[in-house]
């Protein structure tokens, strides 16, 4: 099977299109019409909404997630997003060898490998506190964490969901807290290292990963705050040499780290290492967001983004000011992010 010649990121209104997309979610719904299925295709670029009106719709009895699917259909615009109304659609075998799956898994620009031999180096670093210092050894040289971490996506959509994203999350979340610690420094910086290392490992174990990257039934039942402070709990009640307050304060750091309880947090932030690392986590999440959408924009059109709903905003790629000491340059992780819910 040959590769993929058009991909999500490049489809506009108007395109008829005949090509393999990956499918993520399948819903069948009803309209006055009949049946229909509401589809989310994906690619590495990104996912688009499909339909399938009646009566096509109804020589599918199921389309699993999961699936690759070849797609002829009219690409039409729908809230100011791209839409593909399918015109015909082919289930291909489970077991289909001539998928390139790189064109379907999105994944961060550094290696995962990477990134955490960063993050162990800066706990290394900060972490003068020798307590603090084994503790988080000991977490991140567990040999299911870390292949967990290393395969872990940021989330299911919106901000980091593709291959390594957790970790570059962790890892700019991470440095966002240390620069806060430099401008206000009676906050405590072991803690916050701690915090922001450790804030998102229940999303190794919320979200599957690979080519559907869905919740588990873990995932969905619990949520990630609520199984990360899970698994980290055995090594706390190792560390006999940690104090009692301390791991008070991390777990409530943790525990609100979503800022708001609107925005899926069981706490809201009663200290300032607490607010920080909400921040952090809010501002990196965000920013990845815009970043991904000015990715969609054509240089030389509008520099007006379509509708974003996690947003609830268009965004505009503004003109940069000119600087030849930034021209070109970006900070090793920066991603452009908002409060995400959920």
């Amino acid at each position: 099977m040959s590769g993929k010649n058009i991909f999500v990121r490049d489809l506009n209104a108007g395109q008829q299109i005949q090509e393999l997309f990956l499918v993520a979610e399948a819903k069948l719904g009803q309209s006055r019409n009949g049946p229909y299925w509401s589809l989310t295709l994906s690619d590495r670029s990104g996912q688009v909404e499909a339909k399938i009106w009646s009566p096509l719709s109804q020589e599918f009895s199921e389309i699993p997630a999961g699936r690759f699917v070849r797609v002829r259909g009219a690409v039409t615009s729908f809230r100011d997003r791209p839409q593909v109304v399918v015109e015909r659609l082919e289930l291909l075998p489970e077991a289909e060898n001539g998928v390139t799956l790189s064109d379907f898994l999105p994944a961060s620009v550094r290696p995962p490998e990477e990134m955490l031999e960063e993050i162990e180096d800066l706990c290394t670093e900060h972490l003068e506190h020798k307590p603090w210092k084994n503790f988080a050894r000991k977490v991140l040289r567990d040999e299911e964490i870390r292949s967990r971490l290393l395969a872990g996506t940021g989330a299911k959509t919106v901000h980091h969901a593709y291959m390594g994203g957790l970790l570059e999350h962790t890892l700019a979340v991470l440095r966002l807290c240390l620069a806060h610690c430099d401008l206000y420094p009676q906050l405590d910086r072991q803690i916050l290292v701690v915090a922001a290392v450790f804030h998102d490992l229940g999303k190794a174990w919320e979200l599957s990963g690979g080519l559907t990257n869905d919740y588990t039934d873990q995932g969905r039942l619990l949520g990630h705050i609520w199984i990360g402070l899970e698994k980290l709990e055995p090594f706390l009640a190792k560390a006999k040499d940690l104090d009692e307050q301390l791991i008070l304060h991390l777990k409530h750091i943790i525990l609100s780290h979503h800022g708001e309880y609107e925005f899926g947090s069981p706490r809201r932030p009663k200290t300032p290492e607490a607010f920080v690392l909400h921040y952090a986590d809010n501002l990196d999440a965000k920013l990845n967001t815009i970043a991904a959408a000015f990715e969609d924009l054509d240089p030389a059109g509008s520099p007006w983004t379509g509708f974003q709903r996690y947003l609830d905003r268009y965004l505009y790629r503004s003109t940069p000011t000119p600087d030849d000491r930034n021209h070109g340059q970006k900070a090793p992780n920066a991603q452009f992010l908002l409060p995400i819910k959920g």
